[in-house]
């Protein structure tokens, strides 16, 4: 009986966490799809944000490479002088190595090589911070060519925008298209309508047809019987019979 109940209690649980999975599923598809929505309405303001973002980093960028010229150009300087240094010192020592004086030579020889210590590691930093300085400025260049062009597409973009919003009033303001069909339908039957004039006259000949009007006319034109209606050339032999 434990066991049983075990075992109904684990599949209960086991639902319910299939459940809970399908939920948090559900949630996170219609939260990505109110993101998407959300960046479709407000593209061209992410877009525009985007934009400033990058140009701030890129400052930051001219900053950091202005950083690195300006050490860079200091360490050429430092390393310009202790050449002059050394030039100078080996041209001392040489003379006092002339005149043989020896203790003169010795200490000459040994700031000498403490100076072209120092040189080389003046050397390894200047070419370090010159690699340094062409990475970061070829970074900056293709960073400023890259905002360049989406400020070109950004112009772009604000056309594209500004007449999808147009043609959104447009569709506000004149409504949707079924609107638009029901009327011009509504135009075709009223235009394809028969006139009620028409059909009034239609409606008194058949009337008259009813009342044997029409047949009585007919057999009067033909010569039988008296005309029913007063003709214009019964008018003018009746003014002939008169002169």
């Amino acid at each position: 009986m434990f066991i049983s109940w075990l075992r109904e209690q684990r599949s209960h649980q086991q639902g319910e966490d299939s459940t809970l999975s399908l939920i948090k599923t559900l949630l996170d598809g219609a939260s990505a799809r109110a993101e998407d929505n959300l960046k479709d309405r407000f593209a061209v303001d992410l877009l525009a944000q985007r934009i400033r973002d990058a140009e701030a980093g890129l400052a930051a960028a001219k900053q950091t490479l202005a950083s690195l010229i300006v050490r860079q150009r200091a360490e050429q300087t430092s390393l310009d002088q202790l050449d002059r240094r050394i030039a100078d010192l080996e041209t001392r020592t040489l003379s006092a190595l002339s005149a043989n004086n020896q203790a003169l030579a010795e200490g000459g020889a040994s700031a000498i090589a403490e100076l072209e210590n120092e040189r080389e590691v003046r050397r390894a930093t200047v070419k370090s911070l010159g690699e340094k300085t062409l990475r970061m400025r070829l970074s900056v260049e293709q960073a400023h060519r890259r905002i360049i062009g989406l400020n070109q597409g950004m112009i772009a973009a604000r056309a594209i925008d500004a007449e999808r919003k147009a043609q959104s009033r447009l569709n506000r303001s004149i409504g949707r298209a079924a609107s638009i069909n029901e009327a011009e339908e509504l135009l075709a039957r009223i235009k394809d309508s028969s006139d009620p004039f028409d059909e009034a006259g239609i409606l008194d000949e058949i009337d008259g047809e009813l009342r044997h009007e029409a047949i009585r006319e007919r057999l009067a034109e033909a010569g039988h019987g008296p005309a029913t209606k007063v003709r214009a050339e019964d008018v003018l032999a009746r003014l002939k019979s008169l002169n």
